[in-house]
């Protein structure tokens, strides 16, 4: 089952729309069984069911295109996130970071920090640190070319090992209810590590991610220290973070 729903979900990243009388033929399995497998895609967040069929999320487009092209997707927001985290951050002696685009915007603005050590999942922060003066440490493991990420069983445990002031994350999705929430599995599980072993927990997340949902939480609320981004968010976010004693950064 599992070849066949990747190459369904192949298929459909191709050809934007597909139909369960096709994929029945295509896969000579029954339709109930293209249904289950389309419920399965929806679930993560892939795609979207329609009568008879389904089509590619438009969001999901932007989350599983390479790393390179999701530099260039809303980059002032970036980078006014990185300037407006900028006086907490560099006091930091030891900190974490994902493999985001977001949380690499927040790390240019710190290589001249020579007392800083930086742990990281990502094998691009070695060609942006190229001259830099601050320590960084490879988490190690599986590479996963379209996100430049390290991921695994290996990183996992190398984060272990490790204790760090701050580590800093992003996302695919902030719900008040179901929390903070990425599309793999496989990075949501190292972040949740990163998470474990850090003092603080600093979040930057642009003014799209607010009220979206995902496939997979990695983080409760309780776990937030800062949570950054780029624009004023509604009263509503302003008083959820009050009550749960947020620092909200903007």
């Amino acid at each position: 089952m599992k070849n066949r729903l990747e190459h369904i979900r192949e298929q459909v990243k191709n050809e934007r729309k597909v139909t369960v009388s096709q994929l029945s033929k295509i896969y000579k399995v029954t339709e109930e069984t293209i249904r289950r497998d389309l419920e399965k895609l929806e679930a993560e967040g892939f795609l979207t069911r329609t009568f008879g069929g389904a089509v590619l999320n438009s969001t999901s487009q932007k989350e599983h295109i390479h790393f390179y092209r999701r530099m260039s997707i809303q980059q002032e927001e970036k980078k006014k996130i990185a300037r407006a985290f900028y006086d907490i951050v560099s006091t930091k002696r030891s900190i974490s970071a994902d493999a985001s685009t977001t949380v690499m915007e927040m790390t240019r603005l710190l290589k001249n920090h020579c007392n800083l050590t930086l742990l990281s999942v990502s094998t691009e922060i070695f060609r942006e640190m190229a001259g830099s003066k601050i320590g960084i440490i490879c988490a190690g493991g599986v590479f996963n070319e379209g996100s430049l990420s390290l991921q695994g069983n290996l990183t996992k445990e190398n984060i272990r090992r490790y204790h760090v002031d701050l580590a800093l994350l992003s996302c695919k999705g902030l719900n008040m209810e179901n929390g903070i929430m990425d599309t793999s599995e496989r990075e949501a599980d190292v972040k949740t590590e990163m998470i474990k072993q850090a003092t603080q927990v600093a979040l930057l997340a642009d003014h799209t991610k607010f009220d979206r949902t995902a496939f997979v939480q990695f983080m409760d609320w309780n776990k937030v220290t800062y949570l950054v981004t780029d624009e004023r968010p509604s009263d509503q976010w302003v008083e959820f973070c009050r009550q749960h004693e947020i620092q909200l950064i903007y």
